[in-house]
């Protein structure tokens, strides 16, 4: 079923199922590494797998706990992650699925982990511990990613929008205000503007919490 339509998300939700039947046939032995190689093989099949990447988002809590992941290994690990998602990211920053991706990476950092919208949990941090200093380090590292992906996708309203939400947790965690300015944060509002009006109310609303 995955081979004729690999987004298929009852064709992932029912092999879910079937691995955890095996599991449970095999004495409680794990396949969330193979299941884990899996998603990667799809992914690169098909970058715009939102099912694949769902799955991802699922396997590597255990996974870390299951090799007994120190410190040392989880940042390792999460780079890996931030490495894909970017490399992906950089090849079609229209795609949304990507960004659901990295809004997952991007909210183990925070001190909360509530569930969101997009369907991917949240209730895990990949790092641990996670220090405001991690937070600061990550936060301007993908700003500034981020704002390379603009040259050459300026019509991109994701890019706009990831680069306001991350600048708003940037801007809570260190109050210098290093990386950002109120001023260009207004630019990408005006952005997001122009390129979806339809949710003009929106966009009106995200202006008045973020005071721009």
């Amino acid at each position: 079923m995955l081979a004729l339509d690999s987004r298929n998300f009852h064709g992932w939700s029912y092999r879910r199922e079937v691995v955890g039947e095996l599991e449970k046939l095999e004495g409680g032995k794990s396949r969330s590494e193979g299941e884990f190689g899996y998603t990667t093989k799809m992914i690169r099949t098909n970058l715009s797998n939102f099912s694949a990447w769902h799955n991802r988002s699922q396997l590597i809590p255990r996974i870390l706990e299951e090799r007994g992941a120190g410190s040392e290994e989880r940042q390792r690990f999460f780079d890996e992650e931030f490495e894909l998602i970017t490399r992906a990211l950089y090849t079609d920053p229209y795609d949304q699925s990507l960004w659901f991706y990295h809004q997952y990476l991007m909210s183990t950092l925070g001190p909360s982990s509530p569930t969101s919208s997009d369907g991917y949990s949240r209730t895990t941090a990949v790092l641990s511990p996670v220090t405001n200093e991690d937070r600061l380090h990550y936060l301007e590292q993908e700003l500034d990613s981020i704002r390379e992906m603009l040259d050459g996708a300026e019509d991109c309203k994701y890019i706009y929008q990831a680069l306001l939400e991350y600048s708003g947790r940037y801007l809570e965690v260190d109050a210098g205000n290093k990386k950002v300015t109120t001023q260009e944060m207004g630019g990408w509002l005006e952005e997001l503007r122009k390129l979806d009006p339809l949710r003009e109310g929106r966009w009106k609303d995200l202006g008045v919490k973020m005071k721009l």
